[in-house]
């Protein structure tokens, strides 16, 4: 595959996908009729808590990792992430069989820290600070020759966590609409040109937390606004956007949802009573921002990205 510089076509979207497919699942759509008749739509629930590594981020590393030369593989793989991508970059990495450094930040969940550890990568730990993660992945970039997979703003991840939304609508026909959650946006964006590219017409709706709106916030102003705050339960959306995710999402998405903390907590609780499944916090938004803002989707047919299951089960908010 050669390596995406600008933003990826339907074209790079499948031939990602079908690079990526003997290093991922394709993960299963769940439906719930007691959320059914809560919510008033229809919902097709894309289960990524049961991809390889338990979430999504396993389609973005594949794809920027598979599009490497083999020279640039030899030196291994290195991020920052405190979670999530972490764990994706490093399986990738043992799946390729090249080294993995991975930056993970002080007070990163303890069981993504040790499932990123159980898969080989060499861990270097760092404050917990965007400038801090980044210029401790340089010192380890500049003493490793890793090749940098960042963890959303990147056309190559883009394309990888497209072939997400690109499943769901393969699997379900006549969606009306979809809805993920946004961290720093390489989920939304790639469902965003999946929806674009493979079911033109259908909406985009992308959720977040109250308390990290950055995404919210960046498409009112225009530009890109950076969160003040962190205090989110949903750890996985903490990150602010990036350019590139940031131009995705201004040209093709419909609207951000933002929700309550509680709200969040509640949605969460919903589908592991309900569903009887694990999701983590971060997965619980889109639900929640659709059981809030229930008038745009009424009676219709939605698609909803579960984005993992990666939870601390001593730690549970309920």
């Amino acid at each position: 595959m050669q390596w995406l510089t600008n933003i990826p076509s339907a074209a790079d979207i499948e031939t990602a996908h079908e690079a990526i497919g003997p290093h991922i699942h394709r993960t299963p759509v769940l439906t719930c009729r007691a959320i059914d008749a809560l919510s008033g739509a229809a919902l097709y629930f894309k289960c990524e808590n049961f991809q390889k590594i338990g979430a999504f981020k396993m389609r973005g590393a594949s794809s920027a990792a598979l599009r490497l030369s083999k020279e640039q593989l030899k030196r291994g793989l290195a991020t920052h992430s405190s979670g999530n991508h972490a764990q994706a970059v490093a399986l990738s990495a043992k799946q390729l069989g090249v080294p993995a450094h991975i930056v993970m930040p002080e007070g990163a969940p303890v069981i993504k820290r040790a499932a990123t550890a159980g898969y080989g990568a060499n861990i270097y730990t760092c404050a917990n600070t965007l400038e801090a993660r980044e210029s401790t992945l340089e010192e380890v970039v500049e003493k490793t020759g890793a090749a940098f997979i960042h963890p959303y703003n990147d056309y190559n991840v883009i394309a990888g966590q497209a072939t997400c939304a690109k499943e769901l609508l393969e699997d379900v026909e006549g969606l009306s609409a979809l809805i993920a959650p946004v961290g720093g946006g390489g989920l939304i964006s790639g469902t965003a040109l999946s929806a674009k590219y493979f079911a033109p017409g259908i909406p985009v709706y992308g959720a977040e937390p109250e308390r990290v709106n950055d995404a919210f916030r960046s498409l009112q102003a225009g530009s890109i606004q950076a969160n003040s705050r962190i205090d989110t339960i949903a750890d996985g959306l903490r990150t602010n956007l990036g350019d590139k995710t940031f131009g995705i999402m201004q040209a093709e998405l419909k609207q951000i949802l933002t929700v309550s903390e509680e709200e969040i907590v509640s949605a969460m609780r919903l589908i592991w009573e309900r569903m009887k499944i694990i999701i983590e916090p971060s997965c619980a938004v889109p639900l929640a921002a659709l059981l809030r803002y229930p008038e745009p989707f009424q009676g219709k047919r939605v698609g909803i990205i579960l984005t993992g299951g990666n939870v601390d089960v001593e730690q549970l908010p309920f």
